[in-house]
């Protein structure tokens, strides 16, 4: 690979989707996959006008996120990895990913993905409970979602990360520690733990606000957290960053880029871009994207702006941020509180400080 050649993340977004999903504010257009050949038209020349823009560009990682990436069929999936391939230079090493929708896949089309070149798969399971499955809109049953992780295993996935929601509305420890443990008993290498977050105008919201006993309680939903970090550090996860946990060597290598806050190119409706200190996105709308209008207005960050995106994105790191960055007199309260601690001249949250991230972040910026 040509050393001088541009290194970026590069992000495409896939935005269509069998059924929204009751908690679901991203960019995704359900029922509308017959548009998806035209939509690969436009990733196409996307991508070769970024190149026509920045030079040539290496990509290191190539996440494939949504929406639901999974209803591409094999074929749609090998022409898009293809156009990757024509357009950049990826690394002999690259760490590709695709998320995947349990109720979209089967053996046969993990098998094409795999000959494609995606080498990571991300489940989004959410939960081995039926009853909080449907409640979250989801396609999958619990049962799928196990046999899918299988099949990706025999189809030549070693790589393999599964997303599960916690602090469900009617959610007890004991669906949640039942659905931690099914997750460990499957080949996985990467698990992410989020904490449902209620988003305007989904029909989520309004389920608990016409019924908030449903929500479980912060003390409840704090207790979730403790018990995933205890029970995966026991089988050899460690917790890299607030949400995620890995076995060693397999921490995701694309969303440390953002977390580190390096150049990351987005492609597709919607996607964000940081490239050379600037931030930019493309329209959210389908039918502009698919009629070739360009990206929004640009976002030239400030001093001040970099400090902030480093703290906020850093501290959520086990790295943690550069302690010489922070103000002395706030990192000494903050370490004096134990929620902090400075080792090597880094600057981490404590587990303390991880249980109220919001308010120390705040503190600093």
């Amino acid at each position: 690979m040509n050393g001088d050649m541009k290194r970026v993340a590069l992000y495409i977004h896939l935005p269509f989707c069998a059924r929204k999903c009751a908690y679901c504010d991203f960019v995704s257009f359900p029922g509308q996959t017959d548009r998806i050949p035209a939509y690969l038209d436009r990733l196409a020349r996307e991508m070769r006008s970024a190149v026509g823009w920045y030079g040539p560009l290496a990509a290191d990682t190539v996440f494939l996120g949504g929406g639901t990436p999974s209803l591409l069929s094999g074929e749609q999936m090998k022409r898009l990895m293809g156009d990757v391939g024509r357009f950049f230079e990826i690394a002999p090493d690259a760490e590709i990913t695709v998320e995947a929708n349990p109720g979209t896949v089967d053996a046969e089309k993990l098998a094409v993905f795999r000959e494609a070149g995606i080498n990571r798969l991300s489940l989004g399971v959410q939960s081995f409970d039926d009853g909080l499955l449907r409640r979250l809109g989801r396609i999958h049953t619990a049962r799928e979602a196990e046999d899918a992780a299988r099949m990706a295993a025999e189809a030549g996935f070693s790589n393999l990360s599964l997303d599960l929601m916690y602090a469900l509305p009617g959610q007890n420890m004991s669906q949640w520690t039942d659905t931690l443990e099914r997750a460990l008993d499957l080949p996985v290498k990467h698990i992410s733990c989020y904490s449902l977050i209620l988003e305007d105008g989904t029909p989520m919201k309004a389920l608990i606000e016409a019924n908030p006993e449903l929500l479980p309680d912060e003390e409840i939903a704090v207790g979730m957290q403790h018990e995933a970090a205890r029970r995966l550090a026991e089988r050899g996860f460690s917790r890299y960053e607030i949400s995620n946990y890995a076995l060693p060597g397999f921490e995701s290598r694309h969303n440390l880029v953002y977390w580190r806050r390096g150049d990351y190119l987005g492609l597709g409706c919607a996607a964000h871009s940081l490239m050379n200190g600037i931030r930019f996105a493309n329209t959210p709308s389908l039918e502009g994207y698919l009629a070739g209008e360009g990206a929004g207005e640009a976002d030239v960050l400030s001093a001040r702006d970099v400090y902030e995106e480093t703290v906020m994105l850093g501290l959520r790191t086990r790295e943690g941020v550069e302690a010489a960055l922070l103000p002395p007199d706030r990192l000494a309260r903050l370490c004096g509180a134990g929620l902090m601690a400075v080792d090597g001249g880094r600057a981490r949250v404590t587990e303390a400080g991880a249980d109220v991230l919001n308010a120390v972040i705040l503190e600093l910026v």
